[in-house]
């Protein structure tokens, strides 16, 4: 391995920081709720390849390829649910949406 673990981990954590800060700072805006929780799971990514290839197993590579394809369906949903919400309410602040009665 060319770049020391270590290393790689600082930065699934920094990822992960970031998401985190970005998900709670800008709890009033849907869109970059996703955003910051896409970072997260990126971040998880980069662990477990990380990972899987310092112990020269496949198995990190693999919960990757799960948390990608989970990340792509989530992505697809959550975007179909914030343009749904977009057009009700003409707006995409988390705070107009607290209570979801029709």
């Amino acid at each position: 391995m060319i770049v020391p673990l270590e290393h790689i981990l600082i930065l699934a954590v920094i990822l992960f920081l970031m998401g985190l800060a970005c998900t709670l700072v800008r709890r009033g805006n849907l869109i970059m709720m996703l955003v910051g929780i896409e970072i997260m799971l990126n971040a998880a990514i980069t662990a477990f390849v990380a990972g899987s290839a310092a112990w020269g197993k496949m198995d990190g590579q693999l919960f990757a390829l799960f948390i990608i394809a989970m990340t792509s369906a989530e992505v697809s949903l959550a975007l179909a649910m914030v343009v749904y919400l977009h057009r009700k309410r003409s707006t995409l602040n988390a705070d107009a949406f607290s209570r979801m009665k029709g």
